[in-house]
């Protein structure tokens, strides 16, 4: 799909189980709102098929694709009540009335939406409101649920009570849902497939804890993960039967199965390492990196030390346990070690993991 000379989507191809909670997670300007806009019709494709169902729908307006979307700014009525805004779309398809009233009842119980029926939606809350937006939704029955960034307008906390409701409807249901968002926590927490994308291309596609633990490329290694993975550039260097990636102050151990062939003494490499796999180093155990701590970020259950790796200066975040975590100060330095089925090795050319070249 390209709006004029600009190209926004560059061949995606991806395939969504039925029954299953499909999440497209990435930056904003990546494609992903637009390719849900091609799924439900509102834009057209200048190349390419798209079916539901095993039906061709490429070309059919959105009426026709049976469909229901859910989209950030709720999109409800104001001048009609609740109960009215859910039946609306009902009553264009000439839905019996009994029918509209069974189905109205099914989605106001599963949404906690009963005592709201006879109130406006400025009468309401933007939970609410989404709730609403949500069981008018569920009312249509349809082939596919599309939710365009549908948490976007809540704060946080409204954001994992919603979140929940999402997840609990589309288990209910049992249906087949597309969701769009740039929120990786709602990413990783509601989807059976994560498709990630960026600049227009899919860069990964699978099971969120599968492209978290093992991630394709660079972006998708900072994109996915809180604080985001420590990166630095360096090179390999073949030691003793096996190799070490070393570079900016990083001497990490590598898993020579991991990465195979692809290990090459002098190769140019990116060392990546999750904030929560480094370990602070026993006595006499030798480190990957020391730390000179600037700040603690204590959140009570766990805690952050920020800092710069000793010997050149890149920035390096540790996840600390709670005993080491009260010891911890700015100035002090802390020898970290990276085990080697942590490491991370990118190509430092193309950015491709080294185990998925």
């Amino acid at each position: 799909k390209a709006f004029g000379k600009t190209q926004i989507l560059k061949g995606v191809d991806l395939e969504i189980a039925e029954g299953s909670f499909a999440v497209l997670v990435g930056p904003s300007g990546c494609g992903k709102s637009t390719l849900l806009r091609l799924v439900a019709g509102l834009e057209e494709a200048d190349e390419g098929k798209l079916e539901i169902a095993g039906k061709d729908v490429t070309r059919l307006p959105p009426r026709d694709r049976d469909i229901a979307m859910v989209f950030q700014s709720y999109a409800l009525y104001p001048h009609l009540s609740v109960k009215d805004n859910l039946a609306f779309g009902l009553k264009l398809k000439k839905t019996p009335e009994a029918e509209i009233a069974k189905r109205i009842d099914e989605a106001s119980q599963m949404l906690g939406l009963g005592h709201l029926l006879d109130r406006l939606p400025k009468q309401l809350s933007g939970g609410q409101r989404q709730r609403v937006a949500m069981g008018r939704a569920i009312v249509r029955r349809p082939n596919l649920f599309l939710f365009d960034e549908p948490l976007s307008n809540l704060d946080a906390a409204l954001r994992a009570e919603v979140r929940v409701e999402i997840r609990r409807m589309h288990d209910r249901l049992n249906a087949t849902t597309l969701y769009v968002t740039h929120d990786q926590v709602e990413a990783m927490t509601l989807a059976d497939t994560l498709w990630v994308l960026n600049g227009g291309l899919v860069e990964q596609k699978g099971a969120p804890l599968d492209v978290y633990a093992r991630p394709r490329t660079r972006f998708v290694a900072t994109f996915l993960g809180s604080p985001q993975m420590n990166l630095t550039d360096g090179k390999l260097q073949k030691r003793s039967g096996g190799f070490v990636a070393e570079g900016g102050g990083v001497t990490a151990e590598v898993d020579v199965e991991r990465f195979g062939a692809a290990l090459e003494d002098g190769r140019e490499v990116a060392i990546g390492v999750r904030p929560h796999d480094l370990r602070v180093a026993e006595a006499g155990e030798a480190p990957s990196l020391e730390l000179r701590v600037e700040i603690v970020e204590a959140l009570g259950f766990e805690a952050y030390a920020y800092g710069w790796a000793k010997a050149s200066g890149p920035r390096v975040i540790v996840r600390l346990e709670a005993e080491h975590a009260k010891k911890a100060r700015p100035g002090d330095v802390v020898p970290l070690v990276a085990p080697p089925e942590h490491v991370h090795l990118f190509c430092a050319k193309t950015g491709v993991a080294l185990d998925a070249e």
